[in-house]
């Protein structure tokens, strides 16, 4: 779980575009409730998959909740995802 939250940390808030297993996503990380709720959802460019998860950061630890997906599948995703330096990733939409 610790390089999962290490990864998901050190993906930027707001929107970017990607590469996870050989395909391309446009991702959003937003941030709630000052931090201690986030989101990440994430779209395959001209394809099916989708990523959508939750995580909450509370005194006993995060708890991850995918959003009706197995657990292995947001984590092995956010492992490999590597964020697009240009042209179009990092636009603010909010988050902290």
């Amino acid at each position: 779980m610790q390089a999962f939250l290490n990864a998901f940390d050190a993906l930027p808030f707001g929107t970017v575009t990607g590469t996870a297993h050989g395909r391309r996503y446009v991702v959003v990380k937003s941030g709630f409730a000052g931090g201690a709720s986030q989101k990440l959802v994430a779209e395959e460019l001209g394809g099916r998959d989708y990523i959508s998860l939750n995580l909450y950061r509370t005194r006993n630890g995060a708890l991850l909740r995918p959003c009706e997906m197995p657990e292995e599948k947001v984590i092995a995703f956010v492992l490999d995802l590597r964020v697009d330096t240009a042209p179009y990733g990092r636009r603010s939409v909010g988050g902290s």
